[in-house]
Order: structure tokens, then sequence, then C-alpha cells
């Protein structure tokens, strides 16, 4: 059976109101999307659907966490997924592309499926750094990457600007410096001849 089926919601059957939806998700719904940063995880999606005659509204919230690789130590790190979001479920019998807002179906269909929007959902509200607590990350990784410090780095430019300062007879050794003094040549040749 196709995991992704497993977060479908059979509306046609429903009365117009208020419903209620619980779905568990785990690493098959990361593995079925192809997820290369999200290793496993646990999540329950709540969804609040609106039945009306023309549209559904389905209130999604989405706690939990998954696993993905350390930014700093690059060891397995827990992060947790706190997400809250509308998704609007309209009709039309022309083909419109799905926005991450509205979904589109055709009068006919009986099912809306929920896999793609709680997939992206839980993609979207991890935080763009993902990194253990402090004191947290593998020390022997911590000594591999050893990370430089604001001085070093400082250093470390001040030594590169010095290596593309002029050299003697007023040329320089960086290619920028040698393209902008002939910019420099070629603009003073393009002036033209005064008349006698």
């Amino acid at each position: 059976m196709d995991v992704t089926k497993g977060y479908s919601i059979a509306y046609k059957g429903l009365k117009n109101g208020v419903h209620e939806f619980d779905f568990e998700v785990g690493g098959a719904l990361f593995e079925a999307f192809g997820s290369t940063e999200i290793k496993s995880g646990s999540c329950r999606a709540h969804v609040t659907l609106t039945k009306a005659e023309t549209q559904l509204v389905a209130d999604v919230i989405i706690r939990g966490a998954v696993v993905v690789a350390c930014d700093r130590c690059l060891e397995d790190c827990r992060v947790p997924v706190e997400f809250e979001g509308r998704l609007v479920v309209k009709f039309s019998d022309e083909v419109r592309e799905y926005d991450g807002e509205v979904l589109w179906l055709l009068p006919g269909e009986d099912e809306v499926d929920l896999a793609q929007y709680i997939y992206e959902s839980i993609v979207l509200s991890l935080p763009y750094q993902r990194v253990h607590p402090e004191g947290e990350c593998d020390p022997e990784m911590l000594r591999r990457f050893r990370i430089v410090s604001g001085e070093e780095f400082a250093a470390i430019e001040a030594g590169a600007g010095q290596k593309s300062a002029p050299v003697a007879g007023g040329k320089s050794g960086n290619a920028w410096d040698k393209l902008a003094a002939l910019k420099e040549r070629m603009e003073g040749n393009d002036t033209e001849p005064e008349e006698q």
C-alpha cells in the first residue's frame, strides 16, 4: 500500500460541519517523499476539517520531532516540530496547480490527500540552523572541524589583502586589480581628440 494514502480523508460521506482527524507521521512518510535531510521522526498531525457546500478548510496542527544531521558536528540531532497552518480545498473542472495554501480537486473526487501538505509543513517548520543544544555536540567531531574565531578570520583576511597589494613598478598581483588598470587605460584611449 502507498504510504501517502494513509493521510487521506474521505470527505464525500461527511455531513457539512466540523470533523476531527489525527495522523501519526513517521519515517515512512519522509522516505516516500525521498527526503535527504530528515532521517527519521515522530510527529502527530491533528486536522480540523470544516466541510461546506463549495469547499473544505483543513486547519492543521503538527507537533513532534525529527532527526536531522547537526550543522555543527554532523551527528544525529533531534529537532522539535511545531506547525499550525490552514489548507483550503476548492473544486473546479479545470486542472489547477497546488500552491501550498489552496488545493484544487475535481468535483468527482471523494478523498483529499494531505500527505504532501503535512510533509512540506514539517520541512518548512524546521529552523534554518539545526544544531544540538550547547555542549551536546560530539566533541571528537568538533575537534576535527575546528571553528575559526573572529580574530583568526580577520588575520586571514588581512593576509589575503596583503597578497593582492601592488608590487614593485605599481603593478598588482591581484587579477581584479589588473582588470581595473586595463579598464582605466582603455577609458583613457576612448577620449576624442580635440578639434584644431
